[in-house]
């Protein structure tokens, strides 16, 4: 059988048309480099949107995806599976909260999310406590719960109508925070680091605010950690730089070191609001990807890479500012650990297109920002790598 090539022209005959890709064939990775199958190297400061904390080729992370394999790769949740209960464990210490539910993607966390939040409202006898809001200029996922509480015109569009009961705050706006929860409410769903957003976090008052009102009208506030969490923001969760004290988490993207995994965690009072039947995924918490993640939690803390993670992205924002000085086109950056968004004056598209030709990826969100989310392995030395290539842009242009 002759194999398709793979190649864009390719791609637009048998894929849905939903994806931008990029004109590469990569066949792996090494480091924080993507390789191409025709030989030639990128230096990734994507990482996967977020997902690659290891980069490519750590051994630890192969050897407990191979070593589970060989074992057992599927047997579904009518079974207790050890790496299930190792990365809980984990988990809920790293955490301090309760229980856990675990899923295959971020969006699939947000929903059991919205799911727990309505059914531990209803047990107040108020039919009409449904409501679970969200912030604007956020992004909690694409499917319909999780895409109704994002309500950003490119991502809803011809999906109408959205979920049912739900709302937007104006993100770090108190006086439509208040004006908006009460006593209906169910949930606020928020993001620390607001990621697809263009990298804005939100204020301390804001959630002293939260809090607050959560006493006044019995709410639950969900922290969706999947972008921001598991040491990207230079501390394993990106809610604890903000005192939130969430009663549900949403993580998953580098959770599973690469495989499908998300995980939402609890505290004492949700504990017990699902029930046998409730709710359920096939796949959810699967051996190896459960292996997977506690791999590389283990690294994240071996390699201190919260801390490199936070030593870097200093580094990155030191040298952004010192090129923004010469560089008009740089209005500003917002550096949170590894998560970095440089806003610039045009689409920041034209910018990842120009990277790509010298062969760094970088990313573009929120029309003009560039969003950096390099593997937390990176080095200065890479780091430095890539802002030359950005001086040279800024610099040509």
């Amino acid at each position: 059988m002759t194999h398709l090539p793979v190649t864009i022209e390719t791609e637009k005959k048998i894929f849905f048309h939903n994806y931008a890709r990029l004109p590469i064939a990569v066949t792996h990775g090494e480091g924080v480099w993507l390789v191409g199958d025709d030989g030639t190297r990128y230096l990734d400061m994507i990482a996967g949107i977020g997902v690659n904390a290891l980069g490519y080729g750590d051994n630890r992370l192969a050897e407990a995806i191979s070593s589970q394999s060989a074992k057992l790769i599927h047997a579904s949740n009518l079974f207790m599976m050890h790496p299930q209960f190792e990365l809980a464990e984990k988990l809920l210490a790293l955490s301090g909260l309760s229980k856990l539910f675990f899923a295959n993607s971020g969006t699939e966390a947000i929903e059991a999310a919205i799911k727990i939040a309505r059914k531990w409202a209803g047990q107040f006898g108020d039919p009409d406590k449904k409501e679970v809001l969200s912030l604007s200029n956020c992004f909690h996922g694409r499917t319909y719960g999780a895409m109704s509480l994002t309500a950003k015109p490119k991502y809803v569009d011809g999906f109408e109508p959205l979920l049912a009961g739900t709302g937007m705050i104006n993100f770090n706006d108190i006086n439509d925070l208040e004006e908006k929860v009460s006593i209906k409410t169910a949930a606020v769903f928020i993001e620390v680091v607001q990621g697809e957003g263009g990298i804005h976090r939100i204020s301390q008052p804001f959630i002293d605010r939260l809090k607050e009102l959560r006493e006044q009208y019995n709410f639950l506030i969900v922290a969706d950690e999947i972008q921001a969490g598991c040491g990207r923001t230079g501390t394993f969760f990106s809610y604890t730089q903000v005192n939130v004290e969430p009663d549900l988490v949403c993580l998953a993207k580098p959770l599973g070191g690469g495989l499908p995994l998300s995980a939402v965690i609890g505290i004492e009072k949700v504990a017990d609001v699902l029930t046998y039947g409730n709710h359920g995924t096939t796949f959810g918490g699967n051996p190896v990807a459960c292996a997977a993640g506690i791999a590389m939690i283990n690294a994240i803390h071996d390699d201190h890479l919260m801390e490199n993670a936070e030593k870097i992205g200093s580094f990155i924002n030191d040298e952004v500012l010192k090129m923004a000085a010469k560089h008009p086109q740089i209005l500003g950056i917002r550096q949170y650990g590894l998560m970095i968004g440089i806003t610039v004056d045009k689409e920041a598209k034209y910018y990842a297109g120009k990277a790509l030709e010298k062969h760094v990826l970088i990313n573009a969100t929120s029309v003009n920002v560039i969003r950096l989310l390099p593997p937390l392995v990176i080095s200065q030395k890479e780091a430095q790598h890539c802002i030359n290539v950005l001086d040279e842009i800024f610099t040509e242009e």
